[in-house]
């Protein structure tokens, strides 16, 4: 589904990167792992085209960081959700607004945004709150409102760059268990984490380790 061929990244003067190969297979799930500073969060932006490689190729089905342009990629990104650490959400919209606003950016049909944004948020344990505004929620809610918006359009891979960071030992673990769930209703999921505790919860995933932008180890 997404390849990454002999890439390098460099930001500035910094080469964060170097010679990275790293397949994302259909409905796998994925743990990238290393220190501070290893290039976790980069490689992740390389899956979501926000950096493109200096040399090396990523490609994701019929789109490639070697031809990606401005017009082209929202329709790249149509096929991938993205959760942050820190959530982003819009604090002026409340949660049922929250996920709608990534079906209308997509040009999802408006008949159609109602039911799947409650799709949605039932998937990601919070249509309860739909109505309230994400001031009112904690983290952990918050997260989930994040996942339901990254999976409303129904990517095919989900990529989650430290979404447990903010979050309590136990809401953590509840976020990893969501993200499982939602890896086996058919998305490839790729997380960023250095808790290796929450690895030990999917013993089935694949591990990527990371140091000084090389990758070290893939198992």
């Amino acid at each position: 589904m997404i390849s990454l061929s002999h890439v390098t990244v460099s930001l500035g003067d910094n080469t964060v990167l170097r010679d990275i190969s790293l397949d994302v297979k259909p409905g796998e799930f994925i743990f990238v792992t290393g220190a501070s500073g290893a290039g976790k969060t980069t490689l992740l932006r390389l899956l979501y085209f926000d950096v493109l490689p200096k040399d090396g190729e990523v490609r994701m089905r019929e789109f490639s960081s070697s031809t990606m342009s401005p017009r082209r990629l929202p329709q790249a990104r149509r096929h991938l959700g993205v959760v942050f650490q820190d959530f982003k959400l819009l604090y002026d919209r409340n949660v049922f607004e929250n996920v709608a606003v990534a079906l209308y950016v997509s040009n999802t049909p408006k008949k159609k945004i109602h039911a799947r944004t409650l799709e949605a948020l039932e998937e990601a344990g919070v249509i309860g709150m739909k109505s309230k505004m994400p001031g009112q929620l904690s983290s952990g809610e918050q997260q989930r409102v994040a996942i339901a918006r990254a999976i409303a359009n129904e990517p095919f891979v989900l990529l989650a760059d430290e979404p447990t960071g903010n979050l309590d030992p136990k809401t953590a673990k509840d976020i990893v268990l969501l993200l499982q769930a939602i890896n086996h209703h058919g998305a490839a999921v790729v997380m960023t984490t250095h808790d290796y505790e929450l690895m030990d919860l999917i013993p089935t995933a694949r591990r990527v380790s990371l140091h000084d932008g090389t990758l070290v180890h893939a198992a």
